[in-house]
């Protein structure tokens, strides 16, 4: 039978994106076990509607780069608003901003994010938001990768989906995740499963032996080559 998700009882992960496009949520995370897992109470979402704060009859949200420039920048009074407004609710949880000159999301980090109470995302849009309310609100600007999207709100799906997978009960267990990619500084050693052989390429005979020793000796050695061949810079 599959893996369903349980509650404990315990208050739950939670996570409050503010976007400009609250109807993008729960998108890919109300699917699979981490929908399943919100729907069990394991994690909680909500969204802030940053346009709620805009300013004037039309709820502006931007205004035209200072110095000139291209494209348009996320207001500072409108972002102030609506990050006090979440704060009101969630003041333990860290304030992220999903930006691309952000620290690297890694899985250490993941692991940070995830032990906690929860976490409260910006997601940008257009050129970015006004340095100041980084500044007056001690955001933490956090990136997923060297590249730029049009908006934060696939940043913050990476995010709380690599959160939320570490939650006790979503997976079903601590050894679903204790041999994964980037623990223990290593990328995962391959994995196989049925027909035994497929397309002339078969299942290394090791993994069969039942040899349990063995086999994870093999895998050892297999998440050793395959990180000192891809990610050099990662603790092998």
């Amino acid at each position: 039978m599959p893996h369903v998700p349980q509650s404990d009882g315990r208050r739950p992960w939670a996570a409050t994106v503010l976007t400009l496009f609250p109807d993008l949520f729960p998108g890919p995370l109300g699917a699979s076990l981490v929908g399943q897992a919100l729907v069990a109470g394991l994690w909680s979402l909500d969204t802030v509607q940053i346009r709620d704060f805009g300013t004037g009859r039309h709820a502006s949200v931007d205004d035209s780069p200072a110095g000139g420039g291209a494209g348009m920048v996320l207001r500072t009074d409108v972002l102030a608003q609506a990050i006090d407004h979440a704060r009101s609710s969630h003041p333990e949880r860290p304030s992220i901003y999903l930006s691309p000159r952000g620290e690297r999301l890694t899985q250490a980090l993941v692991r940070e994010f995830s032990a906690g109470p929860g976490v409260l995302l910006l997601a940008g849009r257009f050129e970015g938001v006004d340095e100041r309310v980084i500044e007056g609100r001690g955001l933490r600007e956090v990136s997923i990768g060297d590249y730029v999207l049009s908006g934060g709100e696939i940043a913050a799906y990476a995010l709380i989906d690599a959160c939320v997978r570490l939650l006790p009960g979503v997976l079903g267990g601590a050894a679903s995740t204790s041999e994964e990619s980037f623990e223990n500084g290593l990328l995962e050693y391959p994995q196989f499963t049925k027909p035994r052989a497929w397309e002339g390429r078969a299942i290394p005979d090791i993994l069969l032996s039942g040899d349990h020793k063995k086999i994870a000796a093999w895998r050892r050695a297999e998440a050793e080559r395959i990180t000192r061949q891809r990610r050099p810079d990662l603790k092998a």
